[in-house]
């Protein structure tokens, strides 16, 4: 099929309008059954057709398309860039249309919104740009490496635009393009031109080729000739020249994973309210900061401050302590410059007793300070701290991690392992070491620990005893799989640890079951050691258990697992409603199958029943045999108000007076429909398209997805070597209209859908 970026009419998905000219947003493409040439960097899930995340890096602005299965959810996007991190997030909710939401574009959301990271980040080529749902990726685009490097160059009716192209970048997925609405009104008749890759292409009003590597390496140039000097020096004016790069292209030309870059755009916030991008933002203040008076002097604590991904790095603090006493219009400043960025606390000296402060501190790196600076104000303390151990001491096989936790913020605690004092007169003792990070206990060894608070308040020492046999035992085992629920049963998997050392196997392991209330449920099972695998009997029917599993070897029993997921073990009495289902939709009425035999079946009545959002709802089926095990339903073709949402069915068991409940989901799948050409002229009327399904009947409307009625148009076979199925609809006098329609929307029997997309004038 050909791409509808290479027919007269409108693209597949809307146009935005961004000031003087305009960018062209593809739709999304679908990943087809045809081979599919992808960038060798991008190691993340290309969004899927008709979803897609389209990326202008120029000006840090992202485009989320399609995602109507989460219409009215939260989406999370963020932008990843390999060996830094989140460079810039936000969240916003899904709206109804092709545009599901914007980032950092008016009538979109800020970057930053509702994540905290607010700073505009600067997308660069490598960058991933994903989309997420409750944690789940639902779509990743790789910011291609292709971009103009230069204002195009005219020569009598010649026009050329030179750019640069990255080694990683799949040459055949690219495009040039110069928009400038006013080429409607030249021989070329549309609102823009464009070069792809191959030999010299000839369009209305001009030829076009985008070749590789004339400039040298990692370049293109994009030749356009056009009929008259004119019209050559309209789209020589037009400015913001692009390259279009994609990810994934499919069968129905579609275009996956696209990059939009646009010449001489600016970066940086998109629209009044937004943050500033990573060079024009102060860096990120510290935290939890504590300041405490002790004599003349105001001892200050806090939480090093982290740098934003991509933003300068933090150098170091100024901490400033600021008179409450004002004299005329001046106010006594005192404080300290600090070179290290891993500082967390300093002592300002030469304060008076009898005067009130305030503290501010700030992180410093190449482009300021933090504004507005963290604020503290110095309190008086005669509350000694505590610290606690954990663990608590006791006797472990192999060495072990230490955490001490003092009950004050910003405390400081000071440890010894030869039993001595670690604090004497109110300060560390010269041998005590400085507690901040997890102390290692390689042997058996006495740590004895206290804190000085921020006011110099001592807590009392405190000790554990760790003794270490050096026996190693087997590490945690890791489930492999989700517990399978039986009746009073349930199957677990694990994969086998490292055994503890060289030399060493696991002789067995033991599994332990818990109740929801994580309450240990009886004693533990056990295995040999070579057996992965067990089936827990003994359990209580319809409850949720959850597993851990421990290693052992000829030293003793290793650490227990994580949890396993929870899984609810059937009752005497089973209601099993079969696994989910995908039903492709057919041209006429398809025939579904549910399937209860994994159900109780003796001395049990059943009864199948659709579960609707309403009496009115559009999605309803008929049951047949509704009170048997495997009842039968036709999905019908597709019509509005129908949609393609999963079709949810309960299965209620009885016998003996009990009732199970269980559900089950059949998903219709849809063809793939496009609308390629759109156009109107007074007394003619053209819409034509694609499916992948031949044999089903487009309905074209105007006004929306449900508006009235145009015509329909059957999808009949592709010319060859095309596949799939093509449309075509042409109103003809009155029925065409007297005015152009505007926008149109299209809908398949076999349940695609598509719109809204501009009808041209011709």
């Amino acid at each position: 099929m050909k791409s509808a970026f290479h027919e007269k009419g409108q693209p597949k998905s809307r146009v935005q309008h961004y000031g003087r000219t305009a960018v062209v947003a593809t739709v999304s493409a679908v990943l087809g059954t045809t081979s599919l040439l992808a960038v060798p960097a991008a190691n993340a899930a290309v969004p899927t057709f008709p979803d897609n995340v389209v990326v202008f890096p120029d000006r840090d602005f992202v485009t989320i398309e399609g995602y109507q299965d989460y219409v009215g959810q939260t989406a999370t996007v963020e932008v990843r860039r390999p060996g830094v991190g989140i460079v810039g997030s936000a969240k916003s909710v899904v709206a109804a249309g092709d545009v599901a939401f914007e980032i950092n574009h008016p009538g979109g959301v800020c970057w930053g919104a509702g994540t905290g990271l607010n700073v505009t980040p600067d997308i660069l080529p490598g960058d991933n740009v994903s989309i997420t749902f409750a944690g789940t990726e639902a779509g990743t685009t790789t910011v291609q490496d292709a971009f103009v490097t230069s204002d195009s160059t005219l020569e009598g009716n010649t026009l050329t635009v030179r750019g640069h192209v990255g080694s990683g970048v799949n040459t055949s997925q690219m495009e040039q393009r110069i928009v400038e609405p006013a080429l409607k009104d030249t021989p070329v008749g549309r609102r823009d031109v464009r070069a792809a890759p191959g030999e010299l292409a000839q369009e209305d009003g001009y030829q076009s080729r985008l070749q590789f590597g004339l400039d040298g390496p990692d370049t293109f140039t994009a030749t356009y000739i056009f009929a008259d000097r004119a019209t050559a020096e309209i789209a020589g004016d037009a400015g913001g020249e692009r390259a279009m790069s994609w990810q994934v292209e499919d069968a129905d030309a579609n275009r996956q994973g696209l990059t939009i870059a646009e010449f001489g755009e600016l970066g940086g916030p998109g629209m009044g309210g937004c943050p500033n991008g990573p060079l024009q933002s102060g860096p990120a203040g510290p935290t939890s900061i504590i300041a405490a008076k002790v004599s003349g002097d105001v001892k200050v604590n806090w939480t090093p401050a982290q740098a934003v991904p991509g933003t300068p790095a933090i150098t170091g603090y100024r901490v400033t302590a600021v008179a409450k006493t004002v004299s005329g219009s001046e106010q006594v400043e005192s404080g300290v410059r600090i070179s290290n960025p891993k500082a967390s606390s300093t002592i300002i000296r030469g304060l008076k007793a009898d005067e009130e402060y305030d503290v501010y501190v700030t992180s410093v790196s190449s482009v300021g300070e933090t504004f507005p600076a963290s604020h503290a104000i110095p309190a008086e303390d005669t509350d000694a701290p505590t610290v606690t151990a954990t663990p608590n001491g006791g006797t472990f096989p192999t060495a072990q991690k230490v955490t001490l936790t003092a009950s004050e913020a910003a405390s400081d605690i000071y440890y010894t392992l030869d039993g001595t004092d670690p604090v004497s007169g109110g300060v560390n003792a010269p041998h005590a070491l400085l507690y901040t990070d997890p102390i290692d206990v390689a042997r058996t060894s006495t740590v004895t620990f206290a804190a000085i608070d921020p006011s110099g308040n001592v807590s009392e020492n405190g000790n554990v005893t760790f003794t270490i046999t050096d026996d190693p035992v087997p590490a945690a085992p890791v489930f492999t799989a989700a517990p399978k629920a039986g009746q009073g049963t349930a199957e677990v998997s694990w994969a086998a640890p490292d055994a503890g050392a060289p030399g060493l196997t696991i002789d067995g392991y033991s599994v332990q079951a818990y109740t929801a209330d994580g309450v240990a449920f009886g004693a533990p099972r056990t295995v040999a050691g070579t057996v992965t695998t067990l089936v827990y009997d003994g359990l209580n029917g319809d409850t949720a258990y959850q597993f851990t599993v421990r290693a052992t070897n000829i030293n003793g029993t290793g650490p227990e697992s994580a949890k396993s997921e929870p899984v609810t073990v059937q009752g005497a009495l089973v209601a099993n409603a079969g696994p989910d289902q995908t039903v492709a939709r057919g041209t006429s009425a398809t025939a579904v199958t549910l399937d209860g035999t994994g159900s109780t079946a003796t001395g049990a009545t059943y009864l199948w029943e659709q579960v609707l959002t309403g009496p009115t709802d559009p999605d309803k089926v008929t049951l047949d045999a509704g009170t048997t095990l495997k009842p039968t339903f036709s999905l019908p073709v597709y019509r509005t108000p129908m949609t393609n949402k999963p079709l949810t069915f309960k299965l209620t068991v009885t016998a003996g007076g009990s009732t199970r409940t269980d559900e089950v989901k059949v998903t219709p799948v849809p063809d793939r429909v496009t609308i390629g050409l759109a156009q109107w002229k007074t007394g003619d009327l053209r819409i034509g398209g694609t499916s992948n399904v031949v044999g089903g009947t487009i309905t074209v409307r105007v006004g929306g997805p449900t508006g009235r009625i145009l015509g329909t148009a059957p999808v009949t076979a592709a010319v060859a070597p095309e596949t799939g199925g093509v449309y075509s609809l042409r109103l003809r006098n009155a029925a065409a209209g007297t005015t152009n329609p505007g926008s149109v929307w299209i809908e398949s029997t076999v349940g695609g859908t598509a719109g809204p997309t501009t009808v041209a004038n011709r």
